[in-house]
């Protein structure tokens, strides 16, 4: 081989070892993490400040890569059939086609790749002086493509879709439990902090027809029997009627005030204020107002200035880490399973949760429902009686128990377990 040739060929290698490592740089770039580079930026890893700022300012940083991938490229291409022409003279632009394509698919695309993908961030970090390097000898062709795509965009009306962050958080919430690095229970605490935000107090509330509540002008005895028969804490107290509830008593300062003073002890020593809040204020809202209040119990009024319901410090806590039980609660069961795909569900039960266990999505415009009494009920146009059925996606529902007031409980069998999920999908 000719000096001439052996010059071509070293230069050729050199171009492929370029073509890979802008290929390597540009997987390592689009798989990194910006957490874990800003981890490695606090712990003073070199690189990983210079690998941050590129992430910044990453559509020019893949112009400057894709430029100079098709430079060398190209180069390479030309240089291949020069030589391969040289050597097999009519013939050599088909072999140099052939043996290019190879060699740069396994040497300049899918090796260098395959390497950067397992360690991205080490490798932006590693190879950010030599980006930030290309990436200012090509100023003048980033700021020209920056000018084309801007024109790309108002020929074609191109929009820049806005990225749901909380929807982005809770899939990297579940794919680190699949790959092992959180715990289910970690999952399930985390993904509730990130959606706690989105709960309305509706959503939560104990409404107006499970409260439990006493008059203002109930004796001490009738209260004390309202405790022993109930396992609250706090009782709400209304004057005239559930639409005035005026404050609420607390089972120790109930206790206490009637061991000192007996008979003597009146309800309006021990009544304690409640603040108030309407259906559509945010939980998060009302957890900072009870704590700055230092209270435990608000009631929830409606649009007419009525009593929707009440909501608890302890409810709101629930929908962060799940149903605290003590030893005096009545442990609740919603689902009983009778067969294979049967079970009997409480219609006070949570219609998501309901739907979510059994692998069913409901329809985007039925999503303003909290119970499965509420659901049902929309279903049916008006209150179930017992024994009227419904089909919804691979459910039938049968209700079980009902009067003609309100629905508590239906029977659900699932057609096909597999229907609701292939449905989905």
């Amino acid at each position: 081989m000719s000096q001439s040739n052996e010059t071509l060929v070293f230069v050729l290698i050199i171009l492929i070892l370029f073509s890979g490592l802008f290929s390597a740089t540009e997987i390592a770039y689009s798989s990194s993490n910006k957490i874990r580079l800003k981890n490695m930026d606090n712990d003073d890893i070199s690189g990983a400040s210079t690998a941050l700022k590129i992430l910044d300012d990453f559509d020019n940083f893949l112009t400057a890569t894709l430029i100079g991938n098709n430079i060398v490229n190209i180069s390479s291409a030309s240089i291949a059939t020069v030589l391969f022409t040289r050597i097999y003279g009519a013939n050599g632009p088909t072999i140099s086609t052939i043996v290019l394509t190879i060699v740069v698919l396994i040497f300049g695309e899918i090796t260098p790749k395959s390497i950067a993908k397992k360690m991205p961030e080490r490798f932006a970090c590693k190879i950010s002086g030599f980006v930030k390097f290309y990436m200012l000898i090509f100023i003048p062709f980033i700021w020209l493509f920056s000018l084309w795509k801007k024109l790309i965009n108002l020929l074609v009306h191109v929009d820049d879709e806005d990225s749901d962050i909380q929807d982005e958080l809770i899939t990297m919430v579940d794919e680190a439990e699949k790959d092992g690095n959180l715990e289910e229970h970690q999952s399930d605490l985390i993904s509730a902090a990130i959606e706690f935000n989105d709960l309305d107090v509706k959503d939560v509330l104990t409404p107006r027809v499970n409260i439990v509540a006493v008059n203002i002008t109930m004796s001490i005895r009738e209260i004390e029997k309202v405790f022993r028969l109930n396992s609250f804490s706090r009782l709400p107290v209304y004057e005239n009627s559930i639409d005035n509830i005026v404050g609420v008593i607390h089972e120790k300062d109930f206790y206490s005030s009637l061991y000192e003073d007996g008979d003597k002890c009146t309800i309006k020593k021990v009544i304690k204020p409640v603040i108030y809040t309407s259906e559509s204020v945010k939980i998060s809202t009302l957890l900072k107002q009870l704590q700055k209040a230092k209270l435990h119990l608000a009631v929830v009024t409606d649009e007419y200035g009525g009593t929707a319901g009440i909501i608890t410090l302890e409810d709101i806590i629930e929908e962060l880490v799940g149903e605290i039980w003590d030893e005096h609660d009545i442990v609740k069961e919603y689902y009983n399973q009778i067969g294979e795909n049967s079970f009997l569900v409480k219609c006070d039960a949570d219609i998501d949760d309901m739907m979510e266990r059994f692998d069913v999505e409901m329809d985007d415009d039925e999503d303003e429902f909290i119970t499965v009494s509420g659901w049902l009920i929309d279903q049916l146009d008006g209150i179930p009686v017992i024994g009227q059925e419904l089909d919804y996606k691979n459910l039938h529902i049968t209700v079980t128990k009902a009067d003609q007031r309100k629905v508590y409980e239906i029977r659900v069998d699932i057609k096909n377990p597999d229907e609701g999920k292939e449905e989905d999908d």
